[in-house]
């Protein structure tokens, strides 16, 4: 499968992580998940979503990225590096279930990815 791109643009609010929760977890269906990837994908989309709430944009753009059994989920950052300590226990969800997880050398961009099942180990 050619690498897909699907795009979504939101208000950081919380009312709207539902919006970022659902388009991930219907996109991950795409990629032939199983339901605990699909679940994990969700975890990972609302965490993403709630990082980058933290860094005060004014919206948060986020690009889903499908190619085979694997989505990547970027999120664009605002200019406040998040410093809430509820942070900290979102960037321990967010190591211990992707497959990758960085912040761009910019601050600008958090970097999500996750592999279905086994995917990771070929």
């Amino acid at each position: 499968m050619a690498e897909k791109n699907v795009s979504l643009c939101v208000p950081a609010e919380a009312d709207f992580a539902r919006s970022v929760r659902m388009t991930a977890s219907t996109l991950a269906v795409c990629c032939d998940m199983s339901v605990e990837d699909v679940e994990d994908v969700r975890m990972i989309a609302e965490e993403g979503f709630v990082y980058a709430c933290a860094t005060a944009p004014e919206r948060v753009s986020v690009t889903f990225s499908l190619e085979g059994s694997t989505m990547g989920i970027d999120f664009e950052l605002g200019e406040r590096e998040p410093a809430d300590e509820s942070i900290d226990l979102v960037e321990v969800l967010l190591s211990a279930v992707c497959d990758v997880f960085s912040v761009s050398e910019d601050g600008r961009v958090l970097h999500l990815v996750k592999r279905a099942g086994d995917a990771h180990d070929e």
